[in-house]
């Protein structure tokens, strides 16, 4: 079993790798730019700030001092908001095109980062143990396309490097995500964007009581952001010496 979900996470990291690096590139370095975008893509825009800010209330507003792990950076938002905040950030996507955009985008904000607020930026997998340790893993809809036994493998990855908490997102289910999933299959193979994997809210919480390497940890806040055809559920997992409320 163990072998099959590796194979299946790698072969879906492999197409998220190629749509998010060549295929989507541009659409995806205007979307999360300021620049002008039509109003369905206004509206992912908005949910995506929004769930920045959301995953952002569930962390420390000071980090001096603090490791985090920004999975999936993409173009640069959070690290950047990490950095202010005087953490030391580690911010690795699969795409070596979207570092290269977050690079670019941060060396024009370095004098806004608090004392001692830095970023790494790498290209690779998200998971790799080698990356840690930290004290705070991010993850903002870098989860989503993934099965959910292969999301749960990623997590159990992050807690064994990680001390205090991690948070990240997920799809949750409904039906329109439902039927936009089943519609995305009848696109040609070469136009699919990889497509969302949701996942209900209750499956996830079993999910994460049922892992034993995962003991130690416990299930904190959550809040859902919905904006247009933008939804995505936040979800805070604390251990025992996780961040004070």
């Amino acid at each position: 079993m163990q072998m099959q979900t590796d194979q299946s996470y790698l072969e879906r990291r492999g197409q998220i790798e190629h749509y998010f690096d060549r295929t989507a590139l541009a659409a995806w370095e205007q979307l999360t730019s300021d620049a002008p975008v039509s109003g369905i893509r206004a509206t992912v825009r908005a949910g995506r700030d929004r769930m920045r800010e959301l995953l952002l209330s569930l962390l420390p507003a000071d980090l001096h001092g603090a490791r985090v792990l920004d999975a999936g950076c993409g173009t640069g938002s959070m690290a950047m908001e990490l950095a202010r905040r005087g953490a030391d950030v580690v911010a690795i996507d699969l795409s070596p095109s979207q570092v290269e955009i977050a690079a670019r985008r941060v060396a024009h904000h370095l004098d806004t980062f608090a004392a001692g607020g830095r970023i790494d930026f790498r290209s690779g997998d998200m998971s790799d143990p080698r990356l840690g340790p930290f004290d705070h893993v991010v993850a903002m809809d870098s989860l989503i396309h993934y099965r959910s036994s292969d999301a749960m493998a990623v997590v159990q990855r992050w807690a064994e490097c990680t001390r205090t908490s991690m948070v990240f997102t997920f799809a949750p289910s409904n039906p329109l995500l439902l039927t936009m999933h089943a519609v995305g299959r009848l696109f040609p193979r070469r136009d699919r964007a990889p497509g969302i994997e949701p996942v209900a809210e209750s499956a996830l919480r079993r999910m994460l009581a049922s892992e034993s390497s995962l003991s130690r940890w416990h299930v904190g806040r959550t809040g859902r952001v919905k904006s247009g055809f933008y939804t995505s559920q936040a979800l805070e997992v604390t251990t025992a010496e996780g961040p004070a409320r």
